[in-house]
């Protein structure tokens, strides 16, 4: 239960419950889904102040959407396990502090990405934020298994913000890459729900973990992930890429989809799944993905 209103916590705990409020580890994410598609609308080195400008507001704009989204949520927050600990929870930051700072760093992102970049990357920007906060948040989170598969459309915005930062315009190399992370985020957090079941089972959230069984749920992990891959590799024709990401395409692709099958055999022989092992691996997978889209327009070949 929350102890907001019996516990005074400090200085140093409440500076770490506002960043907690930004989920870290999701901008981690951000920056590997933005830099590397900068690198490829420049066809090179990009600009070094408009990557940290792009960077900057992009973080903020996260930070914002997680921070909305902790606040929209700190009623179920506080029965699961996995967000005990939350801020909004454990009370290092009120709901009215909360709710504030969301807004701030949503205001002061638009305008930044408008101010250092071009509208349409601002505009992209807060379109993010209110994909996740309202249409994933408030509106599927709780009434659809399918939640996280349109919700996460949030997630794939980055990229169309790094590209257009850099060209002020879209066009399909990024469309592709936004495509690759729609058809990448089933895979990467329904297994979350397969580990974390009992806690969304309790909150009434209908996560696939929830409503089907372990071997339904693998799957369905299976079919998206060899869509992720198929997916990245229609950017070979349509950008140009070359040996670098063709290979990182095809090796890393392989096992992402063998950690997928390997998911669902043992969901089907009853034996004990692992789920974390894919959701840890899909994390790898991305990140080696995207490195490749930055390196290779480096290379000659």
């Amino acid at each position: 239960m929350s102890q907001s209103s019996e516990v005074k916590h400090s200085f140093g705990q409440k500076i770490r419950g506002y960043v907690a409020l930004t989920k870290p580890r999701v901008l981690e994410l951000l920056l590997v889904s933005t830099v590397p598609v900068m690198f490829l609308a420049a066809k090179g080195l990009p600009n070094l102040w408009l990557v940290l400008a792009t960077v900057l507001g992009g973080a903020m704009s996260a930070a914002s959407a997680a921070s909305f989204n902790m606040y929209l949520d700190r009623d179920i927050d506080v029965h699961m396990k996995r967000t005990e600990n939350r801020p909004l929870v454990t009370g290092e930051v009120s709901a009215r502090g909360a709710l504030i700072f969301s807004w701030v760093l949503a205001i002061v992102s638009t305008v930044w990405l408008w101010l250092t970049t071009n509208w349409l990357a601002a505009t992209l920007s807060a379109g993010a934020i209110f994909f996740y906060v309202v249409i994933y948040t408030m509106i599927l989170k709780r009434r659809t298994e399918q939640n996280i598969i349109w919700g996460g459309i949030a997630g794939c915005f980055p990229v169309l913000i790094g590209w257009t930062a850099v060209t002020g315009s879209l066009d399909w190399p990024p469309m592709v890459l936004f495509l690759l992370v729609f058809l990448w985020t089933p895979p990467h957090y329904w297994p979350l729900s397969m580990k974390y079941k009992d806690d969304y089972n309790d909150v009434d959230v209908p996560m696939l973990g929830v409503t089907r069984s372990a071997s339904q749920v693998g799957l369905q992990v299976i079919l998206y992930a060899w869509a992720t891959v198929a997916c990245s590799l229609l950017l070979i024709p349509i950008a140009g890429m070359g040996l670098v990401y063709t290979v990182s395409a095809l090796v890393f692709g392989g096992w992402f989809i063998y950690e997928s099958h390997r998911l669902y055999n043992r969901a089907v022989h009853g034996t004990e799944a692992r789920p974390m092992r894919v959701f840890h691996a899909s994390i790898t997978y991305l990140t080696l993905i995207f490195l490749a889209v930055a390196v290779d327009p480096l290379l000659p070949f």
